[in-house]
């Protein structure tokens, strides 16, 4: 999606905000937490979010949110600094945000993918 068309998906996403959707019979929940933000160097795309998933503990298992820095490389010898990321587990990386859809997408993708490595059946 280039940067002059409106991203059509984005009223989705938004309509997300405090949704919280439990999965399978073990306690699971994925929770949604998207906010409209003035455009800034570290959310260029305007929004604030927070997509995640949640064991019966409570804990965070996987999602992705800008709602920090994280180191990225940004070629030979050079590191900058992204905020949108994901998690999985322990692990974090930089995420390639492209348009609300797409952020949806890779989220239910990576959702169920742990859920089911949880042993969830959905």
């Amino acid at each position: 999606m280039n940067g002059s068309e409106p991203d059509q998906s984005l009223d989705t996403l938004l309509d997300l905000n405090g949704q919280v959707f439990y999965m399978g019979d073990k306690g699971h929940r994925v929770q949604f937490e998207v906010d409209a933000v003035s455009a800034s160097a570290e959310r260029p795309h305007g929004l604030k979010y927070s997509l995640t998933v949640h064991n019966p503990r409570g804990e965070r298992i996987a999602g992705f949110d800008n709602a920090h820095a994280v180191p990225s490389s940004s070629g030979p010898g050079g590191r900058r600094q992204e905020f949108d990321h994901k998690h999985r587990f322990k692990t974090v990386q930089p995420y390639d945000y492209r348009d609300a859809a797409a952020l949806l997408e890779d989220f239910w993708t990576l959702a169920f993918a742990v859920l089911r490595d949880e042993g969830v059946k959905i």
